[in-house]
């Protein structure tokens, strides 16, 4: 019964792209981009910049999109932070510009340090 239901409920957002932000610019693994994301503490609301590589974007698609954001933080700390990408509290979401890279996934960034974490930039044709 219940898995029924869920069916039918993936199938109308499919049909429908409820919540689907049509604003959304593509992204793909490797990406450098800049999250704007609205933050709300207490009563006041703010807006924090996230600026780091994209590690991973979750399968599936639709509504439940994910993507993780890897930024390295002070004494360098790493941060890895997982955003819908269709959700309200993201402002907007720039790419700073494409890496090359051959992995859907880029784990491998975890356990390096420095100037080994750069990623070679994607060349377009000017054709």
């Amino acid at each position: 019964m219940s898995s029924d239901l869920l069916r039918s409920v993936e199938l109308q957002q499919q049909k429908e792209d409820i919540g689907l932000k049509s604003d959304r610019p593509r992204l793909s693994v490797g990406d450098d981009v800049q999250v704007h994301y609205r933050i709300v503490e207490g009563d006041r609301e703010r807006i924090q910049l996230v600026r780091g590589t994209v590690m991973r974007m979750s399968r599936g698609g639709g509504a439940n999109a994910k993507f993780t954001v890897r930024r390295i933080a002070v004494h360098g700390v790493g941060v890895e932070r997982t955003f819908p990408l269709h959700s309200p509290r993201i402002e907007k979401i720039e790419v700073l510009r494409h890496g090359y890279v051959r992995r859907a996934k880029l784990y491998f960034l975890r356990n390096r340090q420095g100037k080994s974490t750069r990623l070679k930039e994607k060349r377009s044709t000017g054709r």
